[in-house]
């Protein structure tokens, strides 16, 4: 279903009666009838509702179990998490080494009618790569570096930069915003206001989804399409929910007095039954009489119950109405075992030779600073012990979650990849405990590579959180990629209840107050440290 309430562009993308089922029989998307208008639209949703899937159907990297999808032409995508590997190229990863590579064979004498067919039209193709580069801070000679010697946030410029470069009329970006520093947030505000074409975006970047000409949300197999940006929507929402809870209490109370109601009439019955026996018993009229007035009553107290049912089905069925209105979002309760960091413990040092930070006890440290300056290098090393004059750890009861949640089994399942680390905990606590973290039912079971990014992040998490022996230090670079705006929610509820020490990458300043940070370091491109207290 689609409720579209802004028509004043045309239909770039439609769906129709679109369904998926993951091999295993899982639904993802049931009969999903839309429309996405041109222009730029912000696409939001729990974790969990399709948003990716949907992205990936539209972009023909998944196929559709029934229904289908029509575009006005090709289209653009920039997954959720880039998977090349760390030896592909900038080249690769802008989606034009082919050409490239066509063009130098050409160069250097190969005529072959396959590299002219590669190139098409395209000619101009290593200029037009290097004045886009040069927009970000790269240019041509960049081509053949590899990506692993780029920070997360680069790569994810570099590859919006190729979508941009290959002119799609479509284009689907995944939480682009992931790994970005606030210098390279800004330039890619500036990509998307001036992006020609239709763009849809998938963010929990409040910043960016700002910038949308219209909000669509995917919820309970339906996508609701708003003609304005994220905060006209949510004020949308609150207002809707606002009229929804207030039917719904007005329902509840009103299925109160029918059901009393019934049970006071039901009470009347009763008392006029035992009048009606009582006056039969003691012979107050004939036999006959009685017998008719009893009839006659029982008639009509059929009658009296059927209309009182009716009316407290009636209620009911409004108050059931009213109630599915109504959003039930839920939040993270855990018990966590406790890791022992006493005020006095020291956990962890930084240090950039003059400069030395002491992370000591249950303390909340964020690590910041822009894309480039060498953040998940320090916190690698650190982790490696490969540079003890830059940091060290001072407890060997260390939880990772890494920049790209490349830690995990992708053929195993939730439960496989939580067992592995939590070890002595029986698989039906594991389940208890995955339930909490809002993984239940068959997504336990299911590969980690079918999870969508929150689902995954909440795996990674529950590894950190439940291993055996408990970490003394969790260390998390960059922890609301990937997460909805509700999923930031329940992180910062679910790290609300850890008692050890915690290191922080990340750029979402909101979410550094919200967990409570204690210390702020900053890092230098030079490798220089500077320490405050709070945000």
């Amino acid at each position: 279903m689609s409720t579209s309430m802004s028509t004043s562009m045309s239909a770039a993308i439609t769906l129709r009666n679109l369904s998926f089922e993951w091999p295993d029989g899982t639904v993802a998307l049931s009969g999903l009838n839309a429309t996405l208008n041109t222009g730029r639209t912000g696409l939001v949703g729990r974790n969990g509702a399709g948003k990716s899937t949907l992205l990936r159907l539209i972009a023909g990297i998944l196929t559709p179990t029934s229904g289908r999808i029509e575009t006005t032409g090709p289209v653009g995508y920039l997954p959720q998490t880039l998977t090349l590997g760390r030896d592909a190229t900038v080249a690769q990863l802008l989606g034009i080494a082919g050409k490239l590579a066509a063009l130098r064979a050409i160069e250097s004498g190969r005529t072959g009618d396959e590299h002219f067919e590669t190139i098409g039209d395209d000619w101009d193709i290593e200029s037009r790569a290097d004045e886009a580069l040069h927009d970000i801070g790269f240019s041509a000679t960049d081509l053949d570096r590899r990506v692993d010697e780029i920070s997360g946030g680069e790569a994810v410029l570099v590859a919006i930069t190729g979508l941009r470069i290959q002119r799609t009329p479509i284009t689907l970006l995944d939480e682009p915003t992931n790994n970005l520093d606030r210098e390279t947030r800004a330039k890619l505000a500036e990509f998307v206001d001036s992006w020609p074409g239709t763009l849809i975006v998938v963010s929990h970047d409040l910043e960016l989804l700002e910038r949308m000409d219209a909000t669509a949300e995917l919820r309970a197999a339906t996508l609701e399409v708003f003609g304005g940006p994220y905060s006209a929507w949510q004020q949308y929402v609150d207002q809707e929910q606002a009229a929804a809870a207030q039917a719904a209490r007005t329902a509840e109370q009103a299925l109160k007095v029918e059901k009393r109601q019934r049970i006071e009439a039901e009470t009347k019955l009763a008392r006029r039954e035992r009048t009606a026996r009582a006056t039969q018993r003691d012979g107050g009229i004939p036999r006959i009489l009685a017998g008719n007035r009893a009839s006659r009553a029982q008639s009509s107290a059929g009658g009296m119950r059927s209309t009182l049912d009716a009316k407290v089905r009636a209620a009911q069925d409004v108050l059931d109405s009213a109630s599915s209105r109504v959003r039930r979002d839920e939040h993270i309760h855990l018990e966590l075992p406790d890791p022992d960091v006493p005020r006095s413990r020291r956990i962890a040092e930084l240090r950039d030779g003059d400069r030395r930070v002491v992370i000591q006890g249950p303390e909340r440290v964020a690590l910041i600073g822009p894309n480039g300056a060498g953040k998940t290098t320090l916190i690698e090393n650190l982790l490696a012990g490969r540079d003890p004059e830059r940091g060290r750890l001072l407890t060997d009861r260390v939880g990772y979650l890494p920049q790209r949640l490349d830690n995990l089994d992708e053929r195993a399942s939730a439960l496989d990849n939580v067992g592995a680390v939590a070890t002595t905990t029986a698989p039906a606590t594991i389940r208890n405990q995955l339930a909490r973290l809002l993984l239940r039912g068959s997504s336990v079971q299911r590969p980690v590579s079918t999870l969508s990014g929150g689902e995954r992040f909440r795996v990674s998490l529950a590894r950190l959180l439940f291993a055996d022996p408990p970490a003394q230090l969790l260390i998390l670079d960059e922890p609301t990629n990937n997460l909805d705006i509700s999923s930031v929610e329940q992180l910062v509820e679910a790290l609300a209840d850890y008692r050890g020490s915690i290191l922080v990458v990340s750029h979402d300043y909101p979410f550094l107050r919200r967990i409570g940070i204690d210390t702020v370091v900053e890092l230098e491109p030079g490798g220089r440290i500077e320490a405050r207290a709070g945000l």
